[in-house]
This record gives structure tokens, sequence and C-alpha cells, in this order.
């Protein structure tokens, strides 16, 4: 008589291949996402890219036609984190634009952001 398996999420009697940890998709769901969350690692990216879609998001509600100049203060007011970043352009003039995804901005003097979209250009080289 064949031993019956059971599930490592559940601990519910497995039907299938001999081989089978989990009983059914949700179970394996669970069980990975409850592995991701104790590690450390993990975390870390997780922080990472929450905060990159947050600055992402403020970027594009401050600049919804695509290109627009605002106070720093307005960017710090609403939670952007400066410390995260996906690219740097520098421009042929030596400006450097710091990118978030398809939007970028440029630190102005007297305190001014110059938020843009990314354009074709922009392209890694």
């Amino acid at each position: 008589m064949a031993q019956v398996k059971s599930c490592q999420q559940c601990g519910t009697g497995i039907v299938g291949r001999s081989d089978k940890r989990f009983c059914s998709d949700q179970c394996r769901y669970q069980s990975n996402n409850t592995a991701k969350r104790q590690n450390q690692e993990e975390k870390r990216i997780q922080q990472v890219n929450t905060a990159l879609r947050k600055n992402r998001s403020i970027l594009r509600q401050l600049s919804p036609k695509g290109k627009t100049t605002i106070p720093r203060q307005y960017l710090e007011l609403a939670g952007f984190d400066f410390r995260y970043l996906t690219q740097f352009y520098r421009t042929h003039r030596g400006n450097t634009y710091h990118l978030c995804y398809d939007y970028g901005y440029l630190l102005l003097p007297e305190e001014k952001v110059l938020i843009v979209n990314w354009q074709p250009y922009m392209e890694a080289t």
C-alpha cells in the first residue's frame, strides 16, 4: 500500500504525482510567499521596489504634461525619496538627469526641479 503524502502548507492528503509537495496552487503560493517574507534579502528588494514605485507615482502626479518645473519642496512634501532611482542620463552639456523608470528630474538652482518624461535619446549606451 502506498504511503499517503500530506501538503507542506495545510497538511491535507495529496493525490497525484509522487513528487508533489502541495495539494493546490493556493497552498504552493502561500508557502512561497511566506518564505519570501521571512527572507531578509527579499524584504530589502521589496522595500526598494516600493520606494521606486512611489517616486515614479509622485513624478507622474506632479508632471501630468510631461515637462514641469516645480520647487524641490513639493517633492519632499509628497514623500519623494531622492536616494532611489533607476538610472542617470548625462547630457552633452554636462547636466545629469536622475531617472525613475520613465520619469526623470534635473536638480536646478534655487531649489527647483525640472521633471521630464523619458525620451528615446536617453537610452543607455
